[in-house]
Order: structure tokens, then C-alpha cells, then sequence
């Protein structure tokens, strides 16, 4: 069973069919911490913990807050082995 609070809600009738305007689903979860070194331990936990494939990252410093380093992943979620 899928859980539903990891899906895409996709409008009825939606077909993204045509190759040049194929959509393919992408999440994102950000990692803010107060030093570089514990936003990728955040990361590295949390990925381990999910079936996802890890597509990218990027970082953000936002000076002045609590937690001024983010690390974004973005990633898709693996399809299940028995789904194949």
C-alpha cells in the first residue's frame, strides 16, 4: 500500500504523454542546521532511512537565522520491486 502522504495528487484526465513535455515527479526536503558538516549528517540520515534516488542537491546560507546552512535534496522515490 502506498502511503498517501508520499504521492503526487494528479488532476483527472492529465496525460503528459507527448515527449517534449513529459512530466516526470521530483520531491525536494531541506536540511537547514548551523554548520555544513551536520546539514549532509541530517541528509545522510534521513536518505538512509527512505526509498528515494537521490537526482540532485543544492545549498542555501541565509544569513542571520538559528540555522543558516540548508542543503536541499531532491530525489524520486524508487518504485517498489514487486510493482515491477
Amino acid at each position: 500500500m502506498i502511503d498517501p502522504n508520499l504521492c503526487l495528487d494528479v488532476p483527472e484526465g492529465f496525460d503528459d504523454s507527448e515527449a517534449e513535455t513529459t512530466v516526470h515527479p521530483m520531491a525536494r526536503k531541506l536540511f537547514p542546521a548551523t554548520t555544513a558538516a551536520e546539514a549532509f549528517r541530517k541528509a545522510y540520515e534521513w536518505v538512509g532511512e527512505q526509498k528515494v534516488f537521490l537526482v540532485d542537491v543544492s545549498w542555501d546560507f541565509a544569513h542571520d537565522e538559528p540555522e543558516p546552512y540548508t542543503l536541499s535534496i531532491y530525489f524520486t522515490f524508487e518504485p517498489d520491486p514487486e510493482d515491477a
